[in-house]
């Protein structure tokens, strides 16, 4: 009778995380943002549990795991309607390498050592620091990387602005003050809250507007 009970729990636990993870939406397991993470991991804890306490109420691990659905599918919503929360959680990409130099200050930020460097860009079958333009640590961890050969799209496009925030980092990389920003936007005649997306690329801004996604 317990295999049978152990079965049926399995059995039933893998069909309702497969159905939660469904509604969480697709993403590698090595681009799980914080959140997300943190309740895969409890999930698949309440789930063990509940597997192993045979004369435990069945409810009593499915009841936490929809409340863990509802705080992911709430955080992330509130994720894609604020940057600051997504930030917050997320964190923002860093680049590692700008136009050829290793950007230490920031690698000492991240706790990115040399060696995390080297090896990911052996990953990548690149052989020395010097082949590469752009070196970009994403929020996921992975290392995207632009070599020194790749000028089909010219410099790696620097993001200025996302959801109508500046992104400080980037002015300081560019050696811009938002006092340049402020008159490029004039200039365009269009306001910083209507930007969806702008980024600063072969000495040039561009820009993403609220209203272009709409139309």
């Amino acid at each position: 009778m317990d295999y049978l009970i152990v079965l049926f729990r399995t059995t039933l636990f893998y069909i309702i995380i497969t159905i939660i993870y469904r509604f969480m939406g697709k993403r590698e397991i090595g681009q799980l943002g914080m959140v997300d993470l943190i309740v895969s991991i409890l999930i698949a804890e309440l789930a063990a549990m509940s597997i192993e306490n045979r004369n435990e109420n069945i409810f009593l691990s499915i009841l936490p795991i929809a409340l863990l659905v509802i705080i992911q599918i709430g955080m992330s919503y509130i994720s894609l309607k604020n940057s600051k929360i997504r930030n917050l959680f997320d964190g923002n990409p860093s680049v590692i390498i700008n136009k050829g130099r290793i950007n230490f200050k920031e690698m000492i930020e991240q706790r990115y050592n040399i060696d995390d460097l080297l090896t990911q860009l052996r990953e990548k079958h690149i052989r020395s620091i010097e082949e590469v333009d752009y070196a970009v640590l994403e929020t996921s961890g992975k290392l995207s990387v632009f070599k020194k050969d790749n000028k089909l799209f010219g410099e790696y496009p620097m993001p200025l602005i996302l959801d109508g925030e500046i992104d400080q980092d980037t002015l300081r990389q560019i050696n811009k003050t938002e006092e340049w920003l402020t008159n490029q936007l004039k200039r365009e005649n269009v306001l910083l809250e209507d930007i969806f997306y702008a980024f600063y690329r072969n000495k040039k801004l561009f820009l993403i507007k609220e209203e272009d996604l709409r139309k």
